[in-house]
């Protein structure tokens, strides 16, 4: 028995901030299902094109997950999503600034509709503040 067992983690993510973080949930024993966009999916599955098949970054990154694609633009998707996170822990994302919220997403939207969900937004500058709309990455961190 891991110490996430029975746990599961719902996560819209890419690159590597979130997918770490889900990764270790997922060592730990938590199901996490990444959500993935329609047709090349996580953008850094093409990281590393010396390879066949999904780049060493992304396996690494993202081992003992599930994986589903889902157009999140699209009211069916989101009614997929909702029926993931109904029974959910945890909801994890590292979307652009924004994006959840349009998407009605948001800590605010979910905690509404889902109280026991813990939510975990990771952004490289913050909620608020003079950079909270700027994309990040690993490396301008």
């Amino acid at each position: 028995m891991r110490p996430l067992q029975g746990i599961k983690v719902v996560t819209l993510e890419q690159a590597i901030a979130a997918p770490f973080c889900t990764r270790q949930l997922a060592d730990m024993g938590a199901r996490v299902i990444k959500i993935e966009r329609p047709g090349a999916g996580d953008f850094a599955r093409g990281n590393d094109e010396r390879v066949s098949g999904p780049s060493s970054h992304f396996v690494w990154t993202n081992r003992s997950k599930e994986s589903i694609t889902l157009d999140v633009k699209q009211s069916s998707a989101l009614d997929i999503i909702h029926k993931l996170l109904a029974d959910a822990d945890v909801f994890v994302q590292n979307l652009a600034p924004g994006a959840t919220q349009r998407l009605g997403l948001d800590f605010a939207a979910l905690s509404a509709r889902y109280p026991r969900l813990i939510v975990c937004d990771i952004s490289g500058y913050g909620a608020d503040g003079p950079m909270r709309d700027k994309k990040a990455y690993d490396l301008l961190i």
